[in-house]
């Protein structure tokens, strides 16, 4: 079994916790934080900010989770 090299499992760990971040922000946003109406926005300052933190964590968490795996099937044929 190959192992990964390590900038792909930085690439992997911190996707994965900026996309968790994100998630927990928009769980966050949705139960206790009043949730979102469409016109207005979010009821609650913690709701603006957990709205903020998900639409930041989401695509950039996202997008370096399918960097991290690209790369990982890249290593497993490497070599």
């Amino acid at each position: 079994m190959p192992t990964l090299r390590p900038d792909t499992r930085k690439l992997l760990l911190i996707g994965s916790v900026l996309f968790g971040t994100g998630a927990l922000a928009a769980l966050l946003l949705f139960t206790t934080f009043g949730g979102v109406v469409r016109r207005q926005g979010p009821h609650t300052n913690a709701g603006w900010l957990a709205l903020m933190l998900a639409m930041i964590c989401l695509p950039t968490g996202s997008l370096s989770l399918l960097l991290g795996l690209t790369k990982s099937i890249g290593d497993l044929f490497r070599k």
